[in-house]
């Protein structure tokens, strides 16, 4: 299904170690409507299908997408243009102190300058959380 484009294989990519890693690639589909066929629409997996439209929205703007890896951590993806990295997360909202830490923790242990972006479901204006740029999904898109 990779060679005929149906899926596409995002390697996972050492951010510390400045690498691609062999291991524990991830998978996002061409179509949100291959993906409810292969693995069914589930409503509790918006962030799935959010992190599928961020995946597809970053390849037509001619990124080299990656999944992060810092230490522990994951970074939902690492967009690279031009040699410069832009790391983002991708969730459904920032209700709750925890999901603030969770979603923003591996994108402030990243120590450099590079963009930082949080693409959340709700609608934002121009948020920003120690750095890191908060837009909404609308607005991404």
């Amino acid at each position: 299904m990779t060679e005929a484009q149906l899926f596409f294989r995002v390697p996972r990519y050492d951010i510390k170690g400045k690498r691609h890693l062999e291991i524990n690639d991830k998978y996002y589909a061409a179509d949100l409507g291959l993906r409810h066929s292969q693995i069914g629409f589930r409503a509790d997996d918006m962030v799935g299908v959010m992190e599928n439209l961020v995946y597809l929205e970053l390849r037509r703007r001619g990124y080299r997408v990656s999944v992060g890896q810092w230490g522990n951590k994951e970074i939902d993806f690492v967009a690279e243009k031009n040699g410069e990295p832009h790391y983002l997360q991708v969730t459904l909202h920032l209700d709750a102190p925890s999901t603030i830490e969770r979603e923003t923790a591996p994108l402030l242990a990243i120590n450099d300058n590079h963009p930082k972006t949080l693409v959340v479901l709700d609608q934002v204006h121009g948020d920003s959380i120690s750095g890191i740029k908060v837009v909404s999904l609308a607005d991404f898109l």
